[in-house]
Order: C-alpha cells, then structure tokens, then sequence
C-alpha cells in the first residue's frame, strides 16, 4: 500500500483510505512556470504507482494552455476529471500555497531550464520535496542514462523473455511505495543493468515494470537495434 508524506502533518499515512474507492489526484497549478510543471508531474506519477497497485485513479487538473502543451512534452497524461467529483482527494502543489482540506502532497521549486526531452529524467531523478536548480543540474548524466537505458531495453528486447524477478519487483514496489521515492526506483533499475544474476529478458520485463511509473518511454527504440 503507498504511503505518502501529508505537509499538514509531516507524517505518513495511506494514500489510499478506500482501496477500491475513486481517488482524486488533484493537481493545482495556477501559473505556466516550471514548478508548475513539476506538480503535473509528481501528480502524474502518484496516479501511475496508484493505479499500478490496483486504485481508480482520476487527475483533476486546469493548467493554463501554455503549461497543458509543456506538459505533453514531458509525457504527462492529461487531466480527466474536475474538483467537484467524489472520492477522497490527494491535492499536489507547490510548497508553501494554500489548498483544499484534505492530504497535501508538496513539491519543491524548480529555476533554470532544460531540453524538455530530459526534464522529467532530471526531475523524477531528484526527492520531489528538494529544490531543483537546473543550471547546476547534471543534465548530460540524465542524457547519457536516458539514451544508454533506451539502446540497452531495445537490445534486451531481442532476447528470450524472462519474468521481472520476484526480489527486484518487491524492491520496485518497496520504493515507490515509500513516499513515492521515485530516486529509488531509479536506483534499482541502475543496479539491474549491470547485475550479473539477472537475464536479459529479466531486464527488459524489469524496465517495461518500471517505466509504467516512470513514463520515460524506455521501450521507444524497440526494434531500431536490429
């Protein structure tokens, strides 16, 4: 069962209260910057790893046309829903800004810019509750990561398919079920690439798992391998 830190009380607690029940992600952007943006993301994955542990999930969101376009860019799926539905709301927003009554999920600010193709590579790579400061940001680690994982599942791809070992899905889960520590997800996946125990079909299931999280697209070049 996720847990999520809520900002009214500093404590962790069920993300979900009713298992079964709709859940609102609600997403409260106002303005077309890159913390904005941030908070689409955090609210994007936090229905991802819900819906992956079996929840019915629907985002709630109204950015402006400007940041609704960004936003596509990064593979952020698009909002579904409006703040007047049922269900109990998880409300992700900026540090510091005021929301509704009910779990605050807050996420730091973000300053400086980036090729959009390695945004949400950097930003999931850092604990949403920690500033990101793009200009010292190792972008070209985040490009070479991104490009290698993507040439490697396409390889793997090639090999005879393997289930997602037991170990390293519960490890996957542990993860981001832990306050959504989406770094830790990232970490598995790096000690995966290059354990010598693991198949590479395992790899691959192992990356396509994750990447229904992720939404990194790590399964893109499928097929230019060859």
């Amino acid at each position: 069962m996720l847990r999520i830190t809520d900002a009214r009380t500093g404590e962790p607690i069920e993300a979900v209260r009713a298992r079964r029940g709709l859940t609102r992600v609600e997403a409260h952007v106002e303005r077309d910057d890159l913390s904005a943006l941030r908070v689409l993301l955090v609210a994007d994955v936090l229905a991802r790893a819900l819906e992956i542990g079996g929840t019915p999930v629907v985002t709630v969101a109204d950015p402006p046309a400007g940041l609704r376009a960004r936003a596509a860019e990064l593979g952020i799926r698009p909002a579904e829903g409006d703040r007047s539905g049922a269900g109990p709301a998880l409300h992700v927003l900026t540090s510091g800004e005021a929301a509704a009554e009910g779990v605050r999920v807050e996420v730091a600010r973000v300053s400086g810019a980036a090729d959009p193709s390695l945004l949400r590579m950097v930003l999931l790579a850092t604990p949403r509750q920690e500033a990101v400061d793009l200009a010292v940001s190792d972008l070209d680690g985040a490009r070479l990561t991104l490009a290698r994982w993507r040439r490697a599942v396409a390889t793997w791809a090639t090999r005879p398919s393997k289930p997602v070992p037991e170990g390293v899905r519960q490890e996957l889960r542990a993860a981001w079920e832990d306050d959504l520590d989406v770094p830790a997800v990232l970490e598995v996946l790096r000690r995966v690439e290059s354990a010598e125990d693991v198949p590479d079909g395992a790899r691959f299931e192992t990356y396509a798992y994750a990447d229904r999280l992720l939404g990194l697209e790590l399964t893109r070049d499928i097929g230019a391998a060859l």
